[in-house]
């Protein structure tokens, strides 16, 4: 059984990154994270024992993320489409993750639920299925209609199915 300060020590970084992207603000992720790590602590053993600590923590996670999105019902600021950044051109990089964040924010929490937990967790249609409680169709669906939002956001030159648009956010 890991301790809760080495389950922290260890995984507190890739949870800020999903919960990064879910709320597209560094305070709201930050927030996010600590209230997440607040509520899991409280129930540690009962999460220690599980099979997956680290996927009932994600799930604690997306939960209140759900409920966060639910409460304030706020539409992000409207995306600006920029010219997609050249290779090499570190400022132009950060556009391009700006621009992807910002549009994951627009997508329904569902879609940018399953779109986060694909891309930024490298997680299974199975395995997605069984984090949300919903199928593994339900999770292709939400996908593939989140993908089509996103091209239809972004724009042409900038290729949501490569690791380089995702690993800036890692």
């Amino acid at each position: 059984m890991v301790s809760f300060d080495a389950f922290v020590a260890g995984r507190s970084a890739v949870l800020y990154r999903g919960a990064y992207v879910l709320t597209g603000n560094r305070e709201a992720a930050e927030d996010l994270v600590q209230e997440t790590l607040e509520r899991a602590c409280r129930r540690w053993r009962r999460i220690a024992a599980a099979d997956s600590p680290e996927a009932y923590v994600r799930r604690i996670m997306v939960n209140l993320a759900n409920d966060r999105w639910r409460r304030w019902r706020r539409r992000p600021p409207e995306l600006e489409v920029a010219d997609a950044a050249a290779p090499g051109d570190e400022y132009g990089r950060v556009d391009s993750r700006d621009q992807l964040v910002r549009a994951l924010q627009r997508l329904p929490m569902g879609m940018r639920t399953v779109v986060v937990l694909r891309y930024f967790h490298d997680m299974s249609d199975t395995e997605i299925a069984a984090d949300l409680r919903i199928s593994p169709s339900a999770v292709r669906s939400q996908l593939a209609r989140g993908l089509d939002r996103l091209r239809t956001q972004l724009p042409v030159s900038l290729d949501l199915s490569s690791r380089h648009t995702t690993e800036g956010l890692r």
